[in-house]
C-alpha cells in the first residue's frame, strides 16, 4: 500500500508540474483530428458526434460533427446535449468521497450498515440455464463500500450477465440484479453491474437528500455544470440529440418523445449532458479537487485515492453481451486494467500513442467515452448517442481520436 501511495503521489506532483505548462494542438493537429471525425461521419453510419480535449486551464480541442437529429437536420453542436448513462457513475463516485471526506462513513464499512437488505446475504451457487432454476448459499464476508466502488461487490447488470439476463429479460417491469443473489462473493472477481446505483442510495441515506439535489449542489453548481441533470430544462430540449439503433449494418433513429426529457434519479446512469459540462468535471479531477476560483470538490489526497488501484491482483474481466441490440462485450484491456474508486485505471505499458498508465476513464451504454490523463495533464470526451454500446466503429472511433491527439498534443 505504501508503494501505491508513492506512486500517485508521483502522478500528482507530475500532473501539477504538467498544469503550469501550456497544452495546445497546432492548426495542423485540430485539422487532422478534425478531419479524422468528419471522415468517420462520411464514410461510416455514424449520424454525429462531439470531440473535446481538456487540459487543466480550460478546452484545447473542440469539434462537432453530423447531425443532432438527422430527421429534422438539426446539426451537431458543441453544446448538444446527450444521455451519458454510465458516465454517471464517477460523478456519483465523487459524491460519495465526500461523504468519506467529512468522515461520515468509511470505505470498509459494509453497506449493510446503512442501507440494510437492500444487498442480497446470499449467492448463487448452481444456475440450470434449461429451466433457469438456481440454487444459493449464504455470502462470504461483507459487501463494503470499497467493493461497491470497484465493481467486486458481486452485483451485475442483465446486460452484461447471462444469469441475469436469463432471470430478468422477460419480466415487466424489468427487475435488477438488487433483487436477486450476488454472483460471486464480495471481492472475489470483477464483475460489472448495479454497485454505484447502491452508492446513490447511500448518499440519500448519509445525506438526507435526494441523490438530484446532492449532486446539484455538492457538484454541479460549484463546477457551472448548468446542462447537466436528470431532467432536461424547459426550453433546451431543441438541443439533445436523437438515439439510433443498430440493424444489420445501418442505423435506425429514434425521436425524442414529446414532454418533459428525463430519466429515473440513479447513481449508476440517467444523467444528461454536454462534451462542455464533463470536460469541467475533468479539469476538476486534473486539478485535484480545485476549481479555477480555488475552491474545491475534494482534497488533492481524496484525488490521489481514487485514482489508485483497489482491486489488488483482480483486473479488468471481459463482460459478455446476452442481447447484441445492447452491446458487445466490453471493457477494453481486459485483465490489464486495475480499478480505482469509480474509474477504470490504464495498467502499465510502453505505447506513446495512446493514454498514459495510471489513466481513468469509464464510459456510457450510448457509446459515450471519456478519458483523463494525470501524467499528460489532459482528459477528453467523445460524445455518440447509439446502440450497440462498444460497437465496433464506436470503438474504432475512439481509438482513432485517441491515437491523434497523442500524435498532435504540444
Amino acid at each position: 500500500m505504501k508503494q501505491l501511495a508513492s506512486m500517485c503521489c508521483l502522478v500528482a506532483l507530475a500532473s501539477a508540474s504538467l498544469h503550469a505548462q501550456p497544452h495546445s494542438f497546432s492548426e495542423t493537429g485540430k485539422t487532422a483530428i478534425d478531419n479524422y471525425l468528419s471522415r468517420l461521419i462520411e464514410e461510416t453510419y455514424l449520424p454525429g458526434l462531439v470531440a473535446i480535449v481538456t487540459d487543466g486551464d480550460g478546452v484545447i480541442y473542440s469539434g462537432a460533427f453530423g447531425d443532432q437529429d438527422v430527421a429534422r437536420g438539426r446539426p451537431m453542436a458543441l453544446d448538444t446535449i446527450f444521455r451519458i448513462a454510465s458516465m454517471t457513475k464517477p460523478i456519483t463516485s465523487v459524491g460519495v468521497m465526500m461523504l468519506v471526506e467529512e468522515g461520515r462513513i468509511d470505505l470498509d464499512d459494509p453497506i449493510s450498515r446503512y442501507l440494510p437488505g437492500v444487498v442480497s446475504e446470499e449467492v448463487f451457487e448452481t444456475f440450470d440455464h434449461s429451466d433457469n432454476s438456481y440454487t444459493t448459499r449464504p455470502v462470504n464476508g461483507d459487501v463494503t463500500i470499497r467493493h461497491l466502488f470497484t465493481h467486486t461487490s458481486g452485483l451485475g447488470y442483465s446486460n452484461f450477465n447471462d444469469i441475469y439476463y436469463a432471470l430478468m429479460g422477460v419480466q415487466s417491469p424489468p427487475a435488477s440484479g438488487l433483487d436477486y443473489p450476488l454472483l460471486h462473493d464480495p471481492g472475489a472477481q470483477w464483475t460489472y453491474g448495479a454497485s454505484t446505483r447502491v452508492l446513490g442510495m447511500l448518499i440519500e441515506r448519509v445525506s438526507g437528500q435526494s441523490l438530484d439535489t446532492y449532486l446539484e449542489d455538492r457538484i454541479f453548481v460549484p463546477l457551472a455544470m448548468s446542462d447537466t441533470g436528470y431532467l432536461v430544462r424547459d426550453g433546451e430540449r431543441e438541443r439533445v440529440t436523437t438515439v439510433h439503433g443498430k440493424t444489420g449494418q445501418e442505423l435506425t433513429e429514434r425521436p425524442n418523445a414529446a414532454g418533459p426529457i428525463q430519466a429515473n434519479v440513479r447513481g449508476d446512469g440517467g444523467l444528461f449532458s454536454t462534451a462542455l459540462d464533463y470536460a469541467k468535471f475533468i479539469r476538476m479531477i486534473l486539478n485535484g479537487g480545485e476549481l479555477a476560483d480555488g475552491s474545491r470538490v475534494l482534497e488533492p489526497t481524496t484525488i490521489e485515492l481514487m485514482a489508485q488501484n483497489h482491486i489488488g491482483d483482480l483486473r479488468v474481466e471481459l463482460q459478455v453481451a446476452p442481447n447484441e441490440a445492447v452491446a458487445r462485450p466490453f471493457p477494453l484491456r481486459t485483465e490489464l486494467d486495475t480499478f480505482g474508486l469509480g474509474f477504470q485505471v490504464t495498467s502499465h505499458h510502453d505505447d506513446d500513442s495512446i493514454r498514459s498508465p495510471g489513466s481513468l476513464s469509464w464510459a456510457g451504454v450510448y457509446n459515450t467515452q471519456f478519458w483523463i490523463d494525470p501524467t499528460s495533464g489532459i482528459g477528453a470526451v467523445l460524445l455518440l448517442q447509439y446502440l450497440p454500446f462498444f460497437d465496433d466503429v464506436a470503438i474504432e472511433a475512439l481509438a482513432g481520436f485517441e491515437e491523434r491527439v497523442y500524435r498532435h498534443l504540444e
